[in-house]
């Protein structure tokens, strides 16, 4: 009879031990891991500033010198923004509030779009859709948005992720070496490691500097059309046109949604040819905009994104959401890296 606690089985039941209980660790420190994690985004964003501004300055404290710079130069910035963007952002916010009342009754009423279209027989069968889903969509979108200003509403969250920013940028080099050195000290693992290390710095690199250009660029595409346009509340639609755009797949649609939906319900005269301009941008995003300003190694396959986006934000909301595609492009990087290693092995 074979014994119950052989050595196989002990290791076999620690490990399992071992790996339940840092799934449960990760899943109680969460909120500081996101923390850390959009740290670490920021901290890509900012870092080609702060290498330029390191040319100009004394070797002895020359990082954490042009960080300071860089922090400086960015809240002025967004100060700037602030207070040209500010007032009139404001007020078309406290504009739209008020019309939220009217929206509602719409709603209820169940005449949508017979009242644009009373002439079209297909209208009332839109109607009886929208009637039907458009409650589950709208709970759906403000327990999202409830949960992302929830978690950044806390002070400590926007204080700390520029605190660890600056940590993560003034000893990167270190942090790098210190990591791929626990792996091995010689050998070819320490070779795939800092090729790993060196691909998913450029990878992370690239991605989060495109998005927010691709973000940037929305914004100011939608604000320049929508003014000419003279669309309801236009800052405020591409202010969340540009927000958006950092969620994957969901975010542009979301967004997208909420124009037309705005458009129609304000009384603007042309709100399908709106929504063809929206599809039109979406194609110019994806196949011309993405393409040109993002990296080749950020290339996904749509359905896994798609899986990814979701996924991310069953376990972790509106941030899951955010970070899925970075996690995901990470992963395929050190797979592939993993299968040349094993094919020269």
């Amino acid at each position: 009879m074979p014994r119950i606690l052989d050595p196989k089985t002990l290791r076999v039941v620690w490990t399992i031990l071992v790996v339940g209980g840092a799934l449960a660790l990760v899943y109680l420190l969460r909120t500081v891991l996101l923390v850390l994690a959009f740290s670490v985004v920021f901290a890509y964003l900012i870092f080609p500033l702060v290498k330029l501004v390191e040319r100009g300055l004394p070797r002895s404290t020359r990082r954490p010198l042009a960080i300071g710079v860089v922090y400086l130069v960015l809240v002025a910035a967004l100060s700037t923004l602030i207070a040209l963007v500010g007032p009139p952002l404001g007020r078309e916010l406290a504009a739209l509030g008020q019309k939220f009342p009217e929206m509602s009754d719409q709603i209820r009423s169940g005449r949508v779009i017979s009242n644009i279209f009373p002439r079209w027989g297909g209208a009332e069968i839109l109607d009886d859709l929208v009637r039907a889903h458009l409650p589950q969509v709208v709970e759906y979108a403000q327990h999202g948005l409830t949960g992302a200003l929830g978690w950044l509403s806390g002070a400590w969250v926007v204080i700390m992720i520029p605190i660890f920013a600056f940590f993560f940028l003034r000893d990167a080099e270190g942090i790098a070496e210190a990591v791929t050195g626990a792996i091995t000290e010689r050998g070819g693992r320490r070779e795939l490691s800092e090729r790993i290390a060196q691909d998913l710095h450029t990878v992370l690199g690239e991605y989060v500097r495109a998005l927010v250009l691709l973000c940037a660029l929305t914004f100011v595409v939608w604000t320049i059309l929508f003014l000419i346009a003279r669309v309801p509340y236009a800052l405020v639609l591409a202010a969340i046109g540009g927000a958006l755009e950092f969620l994957p797949v969901v975010g542009p649609l979301a967004a997208g949604v909420t124009v037309v939906s705005v458009a129609l319900f304000s009384g603007f005269g042309h709100p399908w040819l709106l929504a063809l301009f929206i599809l039109i941008w979406r194609l110019v995003q994806d196949y011309l905009s993405s393409p040109l300003i993002m990296g080749r190694g950020v290339e996904l396959h749509p359905g896994l994104v798609i899986f990814g986006v979701l996924a991310g934000g069953e376990l972790a909301g509106v941030a899951g959401m955010f970070l899925s595609v970075p996690v995901i492009a990470g992963l395929k990087v050190v797979w592939r890296r993993l299968r040349e290693f094993r094919a020269d092995a």
